[in-house]
């Protein structure tokens, strides 16, 4: 990245709070809220815990035209979008004289598997009389990209990174080009909703998916019980901008996109988990390279957190090879154990931790961890108080994608 792009909003709709305030109390708190699987055809299904998003009633905060004509994850996003511009109070008079200097881009990982699944039923069910006009946009990966577009007028750059969880980061730099492209903002981030039965049944063939049965013990990463991930729903979105556009207007800078790098070791095997760690250690390095930051100035790092021995095992090494004698001493933190992992999602939450985390000074807890075996400073138990000017974001996919974040304060 060149120039100055900056977070202006955040809108988040998680399993532990919808918007960033509700979200941020419960994460500084280290509030645990997987439970059990609860959607309707996933009684007789092996995955037994996940991160729900309760009490989401899309209909008080989305148009009724638009919920017909897409899928949950999707509801998620045109919601989150809307919470993100208001923090940034950036309304349609800010752009409809030049709609072209605003545009979208989001990540996703499976796109709206709920919807395509009832329509698929309709079809094998009924006929195809029976199914509806929408199952051909709102399955897509670009759904949320285009419905964010279409309700609020942004004819600037849009596309949609359709990738595994580290395409949550890289949706970021492909905004900060934008805007060094000359767009004045961008709505970014990602959201999922994998818990439908359709989609649940794909996921179960990823072997570092945690089955335990007890929300307190089902996604351990860094420990000796380590059993895999837990999967979760929701998301995050972002208004990011132009430093000076933003303040031209008046907003408020919440963090600077300082630096992003990525890499691909192809697809996460547990013979494979050292290979991965050394692709991950190179995007840190890119990424702090890229921000013009030394490892040393990294106040606190909001780690991927797989969840299985050999990933967790790869990911510590990465940080040690990647941040030298500082990596053992610097804060690592990851709060999706207590809410799940996202896949796309999962890194643009993590995002928005560590921008509310740098605004408070407060490096949240990592929910249910507890007795860490690796040689890293992983905080548990309560949040830590400590001066952040600088925090790293790592994210690695089960398909081999590697993303570094560096975010770091307004100076």
């Amino acid at each position: 990245m060149s120039g100055r792009t900056v977070i202006t909003g955040i809108g988040v709709v998680a399993p532990n709070g919808i918007g960033a305030d509700a979200f941020w109390k419960a994460t500084q708190a280290g509030t645990a809220v997987l439970g059990r699987v609860t959607r309707q055809g996933c009684e007789h299904l092996p995955l037994r815990v996940a991160g729900e998003v309760r009490g989401f009633d899309p209909a008080s905060m989305v148009e009724e035209r638009y919920l017909v004509q897409t899928d949950r994850y999707t509801h998620h996003a045109l919601a989150a979008a809307d919470l993100a511009l208001e923090d940034a109070r950036l309304g349609r008079a800010d752009y409809e004289n030049d709609p072209f200097s605003v545009g979208v881009v989001t990540a996703a990982g499976s796109g709206g598997g709920e919807f395509g699944q009832r329509e698929l039923q309709h079809l094998w069910e009924q006929g195809p009389r029976f199914v509806g006009p929408y199952q051909s946009i709102a399955w897509f990966y670009a759904a949320s990209t285009g419905q964010i577009s279409i309700r609020r007028g942004l004819k600037g750059p849009c596309g949609v990174v359709a990738a595994d969880e580290a395409g949550g980061l890289d949706a970021f730099a492909h905004a900060a080009r934008a805007i060094r492209q000359g767009s004045r903002a961008m709505l970014v981030g990602a959201t999922e909703a994998p818990l439908a039965p359709y989609s649940i049944v794909c996921q179960l063939g990823y072997e570092a998916l945690s089955t335990h049965d007890d929300p307190e013990r089902a996604y351990r990463p860094f420990t000796e019980k380590a059993c895999g991930y837990v999967p979760a729903e929701g998301g995050a979105m972002f208004l990011v901008e132009d430093e000076q556009e933003a303040l031209r207007r008046g907003a408020s800078v919440r963090a600077v996109l300082a630096g992003h790098a990525a890499t691909f070791t192809g697809p996460h095997r547990p013979e494979t988990a050292e290979k991965a760690g050394e692709g991950l250690a190179h995007a840190i390095r890119g990424a702090l390279r890229d921000a013009g930051c030394a490892p040393e100035e990294v106040d606190v790092v909001f780690a991927d957190a797989l969840g299985t021995p050999q990933a967790d095992r790869a990911e510590a090494a990465a940080l040690l090879s990647a941040l030298g004698p500082h990596g053992r001493k610097v804060p690592v933190t990851a709060p999706k154990t207590g809410t799940g992992r996202a896949y796309c999602a999962a890194p643009v939450l993590d995002t928005a931790a560590a921008v509310l985390a740098l605004e408070h000074g407060i490096v949240p807890p990592t929910p249910n961890v507890f007795d860490v075996c690796h040689d890293l400073d992983v905080v548990t138990g309560t949040a830590r108080t400590a001066e952040l000017r600088t925090a790293l974001v790592l994210s690695r996919g089960l398909m081999g994608s590697n993303a570094a974040l560096v975010l770091r304060i307004p100076s």
